[in-house]
């Protein structure tokens, strides 16, 4: 019989002479361009009952008991303030011809919900966007934690809402792609 022992893993060394290296943001954000996610306009209404809406590529599936999502939003956002005063948001996740619905809601453009078609029923958390969706997930805010410039968002999944098929608009080497393009 083998004989089978846990080690620990020693600690990294430091990268030079007492000193750790800290990425800089465009480092960062070049690594993370080799990286390619779906991409969402996450959204909300304001404490007016205008609609707030970001591009977000930051989402991440958290447990499926209960259903949980995160998504990441930048500090000080319009977005972020509605989600927040709210308690409640919406996931567009977009369908690969959603190129434009992702560009407009990534420019601030004040007008932005008034430039594509969008709805909101009674029992939705926030507005869908209904040409540009493949899936809408209404989410009832359960945690916030502010790290550096953005918030991370969790969000209990209520209701999920199919629109079209689920061939999703990817973000990757700062481009937009379709899946079927790879």
């Amino acid at each position: 019989m083998t004989e089978h022992r846990e080690t620990a893993l020693a600690p990294p060394e430091p990268a030079g002479p007492g000193r750790a290296v800290t990425a800089t943001p465009d480092e960062f954000r070049a690594m993370m361009s080799g990286f390619p996610t779906g991409v969402c306009v996450v959204a909300a209404t304001g404490h007016d009952g205008a609609p707030r809406g970001m591009t977000c590529s930051s989402v991440c599936s958290v447990s499926l008991a209960p259903p949980t999502l995160l998504v990441c939003l930048r500090d000080g956002s319009p977005t972020l303030e509605a989600v927040l005063k709210s308690g409640l948001f919406t996931v567009n996740l977009l369908h690969e011809q959603a190129r434009e619905a992702a560009e407009l809601f990534a420019s601030g453009n004040p007008r932005r919900f008034g430039l594509l078609p969008w709805e909101q029923d009674p029992d939705a958390a926030g507005p869908h966007l209904v040409r540009d969706t493949h899936t809408v997930a209404d989410c009832e805010v359960s945690l916030t934690q502010a790290v550096g410039d953005h918030v991370t968002v969790f969000g209990e999944v209520r209701r999920i809402v199919r629109r079209h098929r689920p061939l999703p608009l990817l973000y990757g080497l700062r481009q937009f792609r379709s899946w079927s393009q790879g």
